[in-house]
């Protein structure tokens, strides 16, 4: 079913009739399409759930293009991203671009499908806005790293469970939990494989949270358990390029007071109870999904 979103992607970049945002289009890797299997698991494979699954995934893409402007990423899953070889003027109006299109095309679809959709692009737009602020200093607020995450990474996942259920007739509130539980996991997972991965399994550099100026939940945790001394070792070297000896020093203090581990039982925990959910709906694909979130390695 996944193959049919991606022909109905190329149908919708072809409308627009031009070749450089085709070509534009083709320099842009796929990934794991996590948003598309929720729909399409939830909904069945009819035009409707294509045709959303399709839009999801291109906000998706939108979204990543600017983020990629936003955190001078210049690789994007093992390849240069758009903002890397054709500047950041382009990426931004490519990702524009991709937004239009797909909100045109959701008002084609269902009214209530839109609202949903719609809501949750500008709760992302707001947790991409509210990452920036939190970057510019080290943060040790976790509840508003939850509420960043939530915004930026979940809201659109979440967005995606409800609306498939829409389309399904079924309960649109178990759903958006189920989406929302996954999604907040989904990110907590990403944030401890930036730590624990290399470059070569991530497609990017590790560790580049950090230097970036990202406070994940990793680096709270770390925070919590420092002495006054380390903790302002850690401050300094906050939004920094670290030297090799930084960064094994950091992991090594990682893994004495074993916070890689509580943040992965907290991604876990919220992994449990969207199964639980699940469970009760006898969705075991969505079950499937759910546990492949805190297994995998990339």
């Amino acid at each position: 079913m996944l193959s049919a979103v991606e022909r109905k992607i190329e149908q919708f970049i072809a409308e627009l009739d031009d070749r450089e945002i085709s070509a534009l289009y083709g320099r842009l890797p796929a990934g794991k399409r996590l948003r598309a299997r929720l729909i399409l698991e939830i909904a069945g494979g009819g035009l409707r759930s294509v045709k959303t699954a399709a839009v999801v995934e291109m906000i998706h893409a939108a979204s990543l293009l600017h983020d990629d402007v936003i955190d001078d990423a210049f690789e994007r899953r093992g390849r240069p991203s758009i903002n890397a070889l054709y500047g950041n003027k382009t990426s931004i109006m490519f990702g524009d671009i991709l937004y239009s299109k797909g909100f045109y095309e959701l008002n084609e679809i269902d009214k209530e499908v839109s609202r949903i959709v719609s809501a949750a692009v500008t709760r992302l737009s707001i947790g991409e806005y509210r990452d920036v602020l939190l970057s510019k200093e080290f943060n040790t607020d976790k509840d508003a790293y939850l509420l960043m995450i939530y915004q930026k990474t979940a809201s659109l996942i979440e967005a995606s469970a409800e609306a498939a259920a829409v389309l399904a007739g079924k309960p649109g509130k178990i759903y958006a939990e189920y989406g929302r539980n996954i999604g907040i996991a989904f990110q907590m997972i990403d944030d401890i494989l930036d730590i624990t991965q290399t470059s070569e399994t991530l497609g990017k550099p590790s560790m580049h949270d950090f230097e970036e100026g990202k406070t994940t939940l990793p680096y709270i945790y770390l925070f919590e358990e420092m002495s006054e001394p380390e903790r302002g070792r850690l401050r300094s070297l906050h939004g920094k390029r670290a030297t090799e000896e930084d960064r094994e020093w950091i992991k090594r203090r990682m893994k004495e007071f074993g916070v890689i581990e509580r943040a992965y039982a907290e991604a876990a925990r919220l992994v449990e109870d969207a199964s639980v959910a699940m469970k009760k709906m006898n969705e075991t694909n969505l079950l499937a999904i759910a546990e492949k979130i805190i297994e995998r390695d990339h």
